[in-house]
């Protein structure tokens, strides 16, 4: 990372991943690293999506669930989009992708972190009682939820802007790098921008997030009247608000020190923060399978039709058919065993009965002759 600051600019930074390290190891194994995560996370993530889409199709959704839905949609393309760039960035150790993705990719990740950040603020407001869902209708979502989720995603867009503004391809010998330089003449107006910037989109959210369900959970704990379910769901919002706020906390550092024109933090520092991001979107699906009853179960269910879907044999013998109520299942089992207990017959018997009925008696050799005489008189 040998290069050095232009006299004309205020701050210069890398963008799109640490740029011109010395080391193969590094080049190894922060690739494998990311990739790691990168797959583990849209996995867990695409489960938990796929379990709030079943529970709003059988008419068990919330406004917690279609908040925490867009939370995992937002995870999903930071580690399917983000997580990627950066990969291949610390591998080349150059920029192999273009001025387009080198001019948006900060500004796109940074609009999805804000956005997670303000849609778990946002869950303060939403309920967590099941929303009705109308016969033969699409998937309900209360209509403010619509209004509020776009309302995120247009101020997540437009604080970042700079970020694509500044970001530019800078030749460094042979090869290009992406660099964020800021002109010396922006600086007074850009350094007031940048205290205001991380303080409202991601240290006003996380202290009233954690503030709200702190105290939401000791009220639960103490004067709800059903404090179990209602300590669990706001333990639940509580976990994923503190495992942002300390997970995103070194991005924002680091971010906030380099462009209000301080000297670079170490390099470590840096590219553990950038690691620390796409951690926090795979730690998300964790906390929810874990922690959230609903998803818990959903999850079950999943592996329940994943296990028995197989030959039609297997099915038949070792997975019953999935009914909607439990009760019919256990009521079609019990009428199955009953009747397979009916059909049921003592071979010794059955042996017994054929024999009396297929043998044919001799008159001298018959046990009761007077039988016989009667039925001839």
């Amino acid at each position: 990372m040998d290069i050095d600051r232009p006299a004309n600019v205020s701050f210069f930074d890398f963008v799109g991943g640490v740029q011109l390290l010395q080391g193969e190891d590094t080049r190894t194994a922060m690739p494998v690293v990311l990739i790691g995560i990168c797959v583990s996370g849209a996995v867990g993530n695409l489960l938990v999506l796929l379990i709030f889409i079943r529970d709003f199709r059988n008419g068990q959704g919330s406004e917690v669930k279609a908040l925490l839905a867009s939370l995992a949609s937002t995870d999903l393309v930071i580690l399917l989009l983000c997580a990627p760039v950066r990969a291949v960035t610390y591998y080349k150790q150059t920029w192999t992708l273009g001025s387009f993705v080198c001019s948006t990719t900060d500004w796109f990740q940074h609009s999805c972190v804000v956005a997670k950040t303000l849609i778990l603020a946002l869950t303060t407001r939403a309920k967590h009682t099941l929303v009705p869902r109308p016969a033969m209708g699409p998937l309900h979502r209360p209509t403010w939820i619509h209004g509020a989720l776009a309302f995120i995603c247009i101020v997540s867009m437009m604080f970042p802007i700079p970020q694509m503004l500044f970001a530019s391809l800078v030749p460094h010998g042979r090869d290009t790098i992406c660099v964020s330089k800021m002109p010396a003449c922006a600086s007074d107006f850009m350094s007031v921008f940048y205290k205001i910037y991380p303080t409202v989109t991601f240290v006003v959210p996380v202290i009233f997030t954690l503030a709200y369900y702190t105290k939401a959970l000791h009220t639960a704990v103490n004067h709800a009247p059903s404090p179990q379910h209602q300590s669990k769901v706001t333990l639940v919002l509580l976990s994923l608000s503190g495992a942002l706020g300390l997970m995103l906390l070194p991005e924002w550092g680091t971010f906030t020190w380099i462009r209000l024109g301080y000297n670079k933090p170490p390099v470590g520092l840096i590219i553990f923060a950038q690691v620390l991001v796409y951690a926090c979107s795979a730690l998300s699906p964790v906390i929810l399978m874990t922690m959230y009853d609903d998803v818990r179960q959903g999850l079950i269910h999943i592996w329940f039709l994943a296990t028995c879907r197989g030959p039609k044999q297997i099915r038949s013998n070792a997975c019953p058919k999935t009914e909607r109520n439990g009760a019919e299942v256990g009521a079609n089992a019990v009428d199955n065993a009953v009747s397979e207990e009916r059909e049921k017959t003592f071979p010794d018997v059955e042996h017994f009965w054929t024999g009396r009925r297929n043998t044919h008696v001799e008159e001298a050799q018959d046990p009761v002759p007077w039988e016989r005489e009667e039925k001839m008189l």
